[in-house]
């Protein structure tokens, strides 16, 4: 089997949607995550939405936040990439392919009639 370091040199700039959702499938099985129940994987998707909500009032200046703690605080960019990670691994263990679903609710958003 190979490494998560194995797994992860293996990406590249145009890897696709399904070969990032088989990357964070294998590399959750090397990290003994892929056992997490559906339940538990949503609290963790919701934890890191809340996550990324923190990090955007951070850089906000207008909002009220402990100055003293912001170099704690992620990125809103590490943020992002939690949220799609715990996505992954969600629709991993629905067996959802990720391509496959947008592609359908894209194709109905198109029938839509949008008002501004």
């Amino acid at each position: 089997m190979k490494t998560q370091e194995e797994y992860f040199n293996d990406l590249k700039k145009d890897t696709s949607l399904v070969e990032l959702q088989n990357y964070i499938n294998n590399v959750l099985e090397i990290r003994g995550f892929n056992n997490q129940s559906i339940e538990l994987k949503l609290m963790l998707l919701m934890e890191e939405v809340g996550e990324l909500a923190k990090s955007i009032r951070k850089d906000s200046t207008r909002l009220p936040i402990d100055r003293c703690k912001i170099n704690n605080y992620s990125s809103i960019e590490e943020e992002i990439a939690d949220v799609l990670i715990v996505l992954f691994s969600i629709a991993n263990k629905l067996q959802i392919d990720l391509y496959d679903a947008f592609l359908k609710k894209e194709k109905e958003n198109i029938k839509r009639k949008w008002k501004r």
